[in-house]
């Protein structure tokens, strides 16, 4: 009897599902992979199911001969291993990384004679309702806050974008790219204090009460279904800050992170050249420990944020402060530099981790943008959050924009560096 394969990357089984394994039946002998939660994560939407559960799920289901476990997006090795007379698939290869996926099933199978045959996907009242609920349920405060732990268990580094809006949500939420065969998407959000004080025109100086700040999360937790780490600044008084702790909790946020600086903040890229203080460890403790104290899930993470580098300090107080801030409760540290060369960073990662090889790193290389997410790995940082990446990006535009149309008195000669408005409106789902 041939062999026929196929790959499943969901967590519910649905028509189209029981439509591809009819259709498989007809063909021959059906063995259907299992995509693998940390390629899921890359290549699809953040499983509700882990690998083992989606594999007993489909083990279920009538007509299905054998399930094993794909551990790449690409076929190269479930291919090489199986050599199946047929690939089976649905026919929605619209976006560029399916695009890619299809050429490499193609290219695989042409080695020996395989084919791909193609069902038409379906996609009726029932299927939209099923997928709806799906990303309704991971957008949900309880699924969402754990999220970002689990996807550090899963790769070798979490990558942050910087969001504002909900518009920039939705950029951070559905951005994919392929790259060599790889295909990639951002794992996580940053709601960062700089641009959201910037967004409503006002300086980053604490001056956006939380209320106000809470609402962007809203904003974005509304239409998106990844972790969001807030920026919490110096995370104010301690006894405002264990407020904000349970507010953020309740809203599914999975992190925040809190700077030991104290008075008036100002943005630490200004370093030296403003005055800035920084809070003493003994009272920075006490506000992460109460912080601690104050939360009511496993799930949420405090990280602590260390400006001795930005202010000069010396490698020697930034260590210090780490496992003094580790010890007290903090579930991760934040090191910053605004040097352009990332030696002082490196130095900091090495260091700590000679002592602790678990509590996680987070760097935000704004500064030393030339060093790789991998480079950054391979010293031991767990998370890479791209801080004001978009908000940078927009501001020039619309400036360019503004001019152009005073200028010449119509949009005319701007339209065609303006993406269509359709285009704008096809990231908002309608149903």
């Amino acid at each position: 009897m041939k062999t026929v394969y196929t790959c499943f990357c969901t967590d519910i089984i649905h028509e189209g599902h029981l439509n591809i394994i009819k259709k498989a039946k007809e063909l021959g002998d059906l063995i259907v992979g299992v995509l693998v939660d940390d390629k899921m994560i890359k290549y699809n939407r953040f499983p509700t199911k882990t690998t083992d559960e989606r594999v007993r799920m489909i083990e279920k289901l009538d007509g299905v001969s054998k399930v094993v476990v794909q551990d790449e997006i690409m076929y190269d090795k479930i291919i090489r291993n199986l050599k199946p007379d047929y690939v089976i698939h649905g026919d929605n290869w619209q976006d560029p990384g399916m695009a890619v996926i299809r050429d490499n099933i193609i290219n695989n199978l042409s080695t020996y004679g395989g084919k791909l045959v193609e069902i038409p996907y379906t996609y009726n009242s029932v299927i939209q309702k099923k997928d709806k609920q799906m990303i309704e349920k991971l957008a949900m405060p309880e699924f969402r806050r754990g999220r970002l732990k689990r996807v550090m268990s899963l790769l070798p580094i979490v990558k942050a974008l910087e969001v504002h809006s909900g518009l920039t949500g939705l950029i951070a939420e559905k951005t994919v790219v392929t790259n060599g065969g790889e295909i990639d998407q951002f794992d996580a959000m940053w709601i960062s204090s700089l641009c959201d004080s910037t967004n409503k025109g006002k300086p980053d100086i604490e001056l956006v009460d939380m209320t106000s700040r809470f609402r962007t999360i809203e904003d974005v937790t509304e239409v998106t279904t990844k972790p969001i780490i807030f920026d919490g600044d110096t995370g104010g008084l301690t006894e405002h800050f264990v407020y904000t702790v349970r507010s953020l909790e309740r809203m599914g946020v999975s992190a925040v992170i809190i700077e030991d600086k104290t008075g008036l903040k100002k943005n630490s890229l200004f370093g030296t050249e403003v005055e800035q203080n920084q809070e003493s460890i003994e009272r920075f403790c006490e506000k992460l420990t109460a912080g601690k104290n104050a939360q009511l899930s496993d799930d949420f993470m405090i990280i602590a944020r260390i400006e001795s580098l930005i202010l000069e300090k010396g490698m020697e107080d930034a260590l210090k402060r780490a496992f003094a801030y580790r010890e007290a409760g903090a579930d991760g540290i934040m090191i910053h530099s605004r040097r352009k060369e990332a030696d002082e960073i490196i130095e900091f990662c090495d260091r700590f981790r000679l002592d602790d090889k678990d509590t996680p790193i987070v760097v935000v290389p704004t500064s030393f943008n030339h060093i790789t997410e991998n480079e950054l790995a391979e010293h031991g940082v767990n998370i890479c959050i791209y801080a004001n990446q978009l908000l940078r990006a927009a501001y020039p535009a619309m400036e360019n924009a503004a001019v152009e149309i005073l200028k010449n008195h119509r949009a005319f000669e701007i339209d065609k560096k303006l993406m269509p408005i359709k285009q704008v409106i096809s990231l908002i789902e309608e149903h």
